[in-house]
C-alpha cells in the first residue's frame, strides 16, 4: 500500500491504531483530532486519502466533504462513525464519500477499503452534490433503523444505493422486522419527500381504491403492502395502473413503486400467490431486512432506543440495568422490533424505579412467553460478564428462535415425552417467580406457545396448503384461518419436497 493518509478522529486511541496500522502497511499518515488541522491540509495538497470521524469538536466530518471535493476532486474520503443510523449511511453516500464504515469497526476491513481508495485515487462516476438539496438530517430521527451488524450496515449501504434511483424497489423480510419502516425511509429521505406518499393495502382492493391511491402518490412513491395477499383481480388492476403510468401523458408524474413482502418473494410467485409479471414490476431491487435473531448485538441499543423514543412520546423514562439487559439480548424475539418495541413501551411503565431491574424484565418476558423466558434464565448467563467464580452448573447455548424448535436442556434425557418436556419448562417459569405465583392469564398464554409453533410446523409439512393442514390437525378450515390471523402466521404455499 503507499500513499499519504490524513485522519481526522477526537479519539486519541483511534488515532493512534490507524496510524500503526497505515504505517506498518507502507503509508505515510497525519493525523489530528481537528478538522479545521484537515481543511488545512487538504487546501495544502497533502494526502491521497481522507479517513475521517463525523462528531468532531469543531464539526461534522460528512458535513466538511463538500470542501475537501471542492478543494480536491480526487481525494476520496472514508467515513467512519459511531453514529449507526440509516442517515448517517445516507448523507455519507449523497456526500460523495468513497466510503463508510461504523465504529467499532474490524481494522482489516478498514485496511481494505483503504487500499482500494488508494489504488483508484479517483472516482469519476461519484455523483457531485447538487446544490440547495435538502438533507436526509430533516427526516424524523425517532425511526428505529439503527443498528452495527453487518447485515443492518449491508442494508444501510443498499438503501443509500438506490434511494433516488428510478427503480421500484421491493423489500423483503419477516414480519415485525421493521420493513415499512425501510420503506417509508425510501419517501422521507429521498428527492420524492416533498411530493405525495400514500399505501396501498389488502383493504384497498376496488378499482376506485386503487386509483385514489395512484393519484395521491403522483410524483412521490407508493407503497403497496403485501402484494401477494392481493386477488388475482386486484393484482391485475394493479398491473394495469402501472402500465397506464408508463405509456400515459403522466408519465413523468408516475410515483415511485416500493413494495413489502414476505422473506421468500420469489417463493409466493412460485406458489401462484404473486402474479410473476407484477413481481418483475414490482422488484426492481429487492432489499432484505434482516431478523433480529441475525444482529443479537443490536439488541441492545435498539432496546435503549426505543426506551428514549417511547419517554419522548410521555412514557416514563428508564435505563436498563446490566442484568435486564443480558435477559433481553438472549431472547429471540420471533416478532422481531415489534415484539421488542412492545415489550420496551411495557417496561417503560411498568417499571417501579427509573432503572428497569433484572426481575422486572424477566417478568415481562415471562408474560409475553413463559416457556421461552424460562430457557432465557439460564441462557443469560452467557451474556454477562464472566465472574472471577466458575460457575456450578453448565451454560446453555443461545435460546433458539421459537420454544419448540429449542434444544433439550443438560438435565433433559433426548428421548422425553413431550408432556415431560414441558412439565420441566413449566416447572421453572413457577420456579423465576420463587413464593410470587405467576401473573394471571397462564392458561391463555401457555396455549398460545405451544398453538403456534404447532401451526407453523403442520403448514410446513403440508406445503402451506390449509385445506391439507386443516384435515391433519383435525379442525375447521374457518377456524384455521382465524387461528392463522390472530397469531399472525404468514402462509407460503409451496410444492412439499419429498
Amino acid at each position: 500500500m503507499d500513499g499519504t493518509v490524513l485522519i481526522a478522529d477526537d479519539d486519541r486511541t483511534i488515532r493512534t491504531v490507524l496510524t500503526q496500522a497505515l504505517t506498518r502497511a507502507g503509508c505515510r499518515v497525519h493525523a489530528t483530532g481537528s478538522l479545521s488541522q484537515l481543511q488545512r491540509w487538504v487546501e495544502e495538497g497533502r494526502g491521497d486519502l481522507v479517513i475521517t470521524d463525523v462528531m468532531m469538536p469543531d464539526g461534522n466530518g460528512i458535513d466538511m466533504i463538500p470542501a475537501i471535493r471542492k478543494a480536491r476532486q480526487d481525494l476520496p474520503v472514508i467515513v467512519i462513525s459511531a453514529q449507526n443510523t440509516i442517515v448517517t449511511a445516507i448523507r455519507a453516500t449523497e456526500a460523495a464519500a468513497f466510503d463508510y464504515l461504523p465504529k467499532p469497526f474490524d481494522l482489516p476491513d478498514l485496511m481494505v477499503r483503504a487500499n482500494q481508495a488508494l489504488s483508484r485515487r479517483s472516482r469519476k462516476s461519484d455523483p457531485v452534490p447538487v446544490p440547495g438539496l435538502p438533507t436526509p438530517e430533516a427526516a424524523d430521527p425517532t425511526l428505529p433503523l439503527i443498528g452495527h451488524a453487518p447485515a443492518m450496515q449491508n442494508l444501510f449501504r443498499m438503501v443509500a444505493r438506490v434511494l433516488n434511483a428510478d427503480l421500484p424497489v421491493m423489500i423483503a423480510g419477516e414480519a415485525g422486522v421493521g420493513k415499512t419502516v425501510v420503506a417509508r425511509s425510501f419517501h422521507d429521505l429521498s428527492d420524492r419527500r416533498d411530493a405525495g406518499f400514500a399505501v396501498l393495502t389488502s383493504a384497498d382492493l376496488s378499482e376506485e381504491a386503487i386509483a385514489r391511491a395512484g393519484e395521491r402518490a403522483a410524483g412521490g412513491t407508493l407503497l403497496i403492502e403485501d402484494p401477494a395477499g392481493f386477488g388475482t383481480a386486484a393484482q391485475a388492476r394493479l398491473i394495469g395502473l402501472i402500465e397506464a403510468w408508463e405509456v400515459g401523458p403522466g408519465r413523468n408524474q408516475m410515483p415511485r413503486l416500493v413494495s413489502t413482502t414476505g422473506p421468500e418473494p420469489q417463493a409466493e410467485v412460485a406458489a401462484g400467490r404473486l402474479r410473476a409479471d407484477l413481481y418483475y414490476r414490482l422488484a426492481g431491487v429487492t432489499v432484505a431486512v434482516p431478523p433480529l435473531r441475525a444482529r443479537v448485538d443490536d439488541i441492545p441499543p435498539l432496546a435503549r432506543h426505543l426506551l428514549a423514543r417511547a419517554a419522548a412520546q410521555g412514557l416514563p423514562q428508564r435505563a436498563l440495568s446490566d442484568g435486564a439487559t443480558a435477559l433481553i439480548r438472549a431472547y429471540a424475539f420471533p416478532g422481531n422490533v415489534r415484539e421488542l418495541e412492545n415489550l420496551m413501551r411495557r417496561l417503560a411503565l411498568t417499571a417501579a424505579g427509573a432503572e428497569i431491574t433484572e426481575a422486572e424484565a424477566r417478568t415481562a418476558l415471562a408474560e409475553s412467553a413463559p416457556l421461552a423466558a424460562a430457557s432465557i434464565a439460564a441462557n443469560a448467563a452467557v451474556s454477562r460478564p464472566v465472574s472471577a467464580t466458575p460457575a456450578p452448573t453448565p451454560t446453555h447455548q443461545a435460546a433458539a428462535p421459537s420454544v419448540a424448535a429449542s434444544a433439550p436442556s443438560v438435565a433433559e434425557p433426548a428421548n422425553a415425552r413431550l408432556s415431560q418436556s414441558v412439565e420441566m419448562h413449566l416447572q421453572r417459569y413457577f420456579d423465576l417467580h420463587g413464593d410470587q405465583l405467576p401473573p394471571p392469564g397462564l392458561y391463555d398464554r401457555i396455549l398460545r406457545e405451544i398453538e403456534k409453533p404447532l401451526l407453523e410446523i403442520a403448514l410446513d409439512a403440508t406445503g402451506g396448503n390449509q385445506l391439507r393442514c386443516a384435515d391433519l390437525l383435525g379442525i375447521n378450515r374457518n377456524t384455521l384461518r382465524k387461528k392463522l390471523t390472530d397469531l399472525n402466521i404468514e402462509v407460503t404455499r409451496r410444492r412439499k419436497l419429498m
